[in-house]
């Protein structure tokens, strides 16, 4: 079927979609589109991709579900649009890199900047309806994304995961530890930062290290 994502990740991920639960998902999605008010936008649903191409992909961050709130989501993962108040996840990720990496609080809580540098933002499930947290669950999003790991995993080498939390630590069976680097920690959220499992993590300053070691460029958090 013909789903509109940038060039190199299409060449990549182009047996999936023709996959019998990708239609089926894809009908769902639709059908939630025309019936619902859902998020992020239709044209922003493969954003992740589109801001960061296959082989430009150097760091990966999972998330889980994308904001359900108005205006929140942007089809990057714990980003948001520009003038949207951070969500407290990113509040955290925020001051963890202006203690880790020395880098001021920054106005725009929106991350494609990030993914304009290789940065693969990429949520579990990518569709939400909205002010439903985890509405398009277990529709076949998950499997997609897994696919997408794995295609990472195979295909590229020397890739840093970045695992925060139980659900995305769970991704690292997908991961092959021989050929890239996974650094977890505790979730960003309030409820896991505030018990000691967030900060301090220095995940962004050990990340550059990792790329700068194998002559890769730094990310300007």
């Amino acid at each position: 079927m013909e789903v509109t994502i940038e060039p190199s990740w299409k060449a990549q991920l182009n047996n999936e979609f023709e996959k019998p639960y990708f239609q089926q998902l894809a009908a769902f999605v639709k059908r939630e589109y025309q019936q619902h008010t859902c998020y992020p936008k239709g044209a922003d649903i493969f954003s992740a991709f589109d801001h960061c191409p296959f082989h430009e992909t150097k760091v990966v961050i999972i998330g889980q579900d994308p904001y359900h709130g108005p205006n929140q989501a942007n089809g990057l993962c714990f980003s948001v649009k520009d003038g949207i108040p951070h969500p407290p996840s990113l509040v955290n990720i925020f001051k963890e890199i202006k203690t880790d990496v020395e880098k001021p609080y920054p106005k725009s809580g929106n991350l494609e900047r990030w993914a304009d540098q290789g940065v693969l933002l990429l949520n579990a499930t990518l569709t939400v309806r909205a002010h439903q947290a985890g509405s398009h669950q277990k529709k076949g999003w998950e499997q997609f994304t897994d696919a997408v790991i794995q295609t990472v995993s195979n295909e590229l080498e020397g890739v840093v995961f970045l695992l925060w939390g139980g659900f995305a630590k769970k991704k690292s069976s997908l991961i092959d530890k021989t050929r890239h680097h996974i650094l977890t920690s505790g979730h960003p959220s309030p409820l896991s930062a505030n018990r000691g499992l967030w900060f301090g993590n220095q995940h962004f300053s050990k990340t550059n290290d990792l790329l700068n070691r194998m002559g890769k460029e730094s990310i300007d958090w």
